[in-house]
């Protein structure tokens, strides 16, 4: 089932900066005082050909926000914010209806169907696991997924809470190749070289510069920098983003994007780049 009550104490946790943990984690989530098995020989999930969850796939609705998850999980990349979640929920059911085990390769995700397999690249060190997606979340805005303990010790992002991340969907006609081709150094080597992330607030994406330029001005008359404007393309078109950043921090971000939702201006969404 969601974990909604469960949830709104950890969100009720996120506005009193006194609560918070080292690590990230709040009031009484976290590891366990002493680790239960050795979380660096776990393996990661093996992609299989599950039928969807009896729970968990219909359309819901979590502090008023609704929600519908996908029907299939093909070709579906994103970048984002992680999390993760420890021994509050050990043992308790999921979303699929499965008990959670924080030393399993598992993640919650809002809306990817259940359960989908999912290949996870920290990317500020390049390190992946890939993970079962059984359980809905995380419900705290601007994160993408919500990874086990041992997902998040494995990626290395336990002792700062967070991190930013790709998040791939894999099927089951791929095991056999990642089977063969782990991530050994030389390939974390090579993504640390490759890229190092970038994390903004985007605020709107407009198909007119003029309004852009409006929707920038705004921002810096509200004393909300650094902000640029930045051109792409979306469905052949040409859009303008308005964005805040790079920010340092996740932290940062998190404390930007109130003062923006504080201000009057829409919630911003997380845009992570190379």
């Amino acid at each position: 089932m969601i974990r909604a009550l469960l949830v709104l104490a950890a969100l009720l946790a996120l506005g009193a900066c006194s609560t918070t943990r080292p690590g990230g984690y709040y009031q009484d989530d976290g590891p366990h005082d002493r680790a239960r098995v050795d979380v660096s020989n776990i393996p990661d999930a093996v992609p299989r050909d599950d039928p969807p969850a009896a729970r968990g796939n219909n359309p819901y609705k979590v502090f008023g926000v609704n929600y519908t998850p996908l029907k299939k999980a093909t070709g579906y990349r994103e970048r984002g914010v992680s999390s993760w979640y420890g021994k509050k929920f050990h043992g308790r059911l999921t979303s699929s209806g499965e008990p959670y085990d924080m030393y399993a390769m598992t993640a919650a995700h809002k809306t990817l169907p259940l359960p989908t397999y999912v290949r996870v690249r920290n990317l500020s060190n390049g390190k992946t696991v890939v993970v079962r997606v059984n359980d809905r979340g995380p419900f705290h805005d601007n994160r993408l997924i919500d990874l086990s303990y041992a997902a998040a010790t494995r990626l290395g992002i336990v002792g700062t809470g967070t991190g930013l991340v790709e998040v791939e969907a894999v099927s089951a006609t791929e095991a056999p190749v990642m089977a063969s081709k782990p991530a050994g150094p030389e390939l974390i080597a090579r993504a640390n070289a490759a890229e190092v992330p970038r994390l903004y607030l985007q605020v709107g994406a407009f198909a007119s510069r003029e309004n852009a330029e409006a929707a920038r001005s705004n921002l810096v008359a509200a004393g909300l920098t650094p902000v640029h404007i930045e051109s792409a393309q979306r469905d052949g078109a040409p859009v303008w983003r308005v964005r805040l950043g790079p920010l340092a921090t996740v932290e940062e971000s998190d404390h930007l994007a109130a003062r923006i939702s504080a201000q009057g201006f829409p919630s911003p969404i997380v845009a992570v780049e190379p």
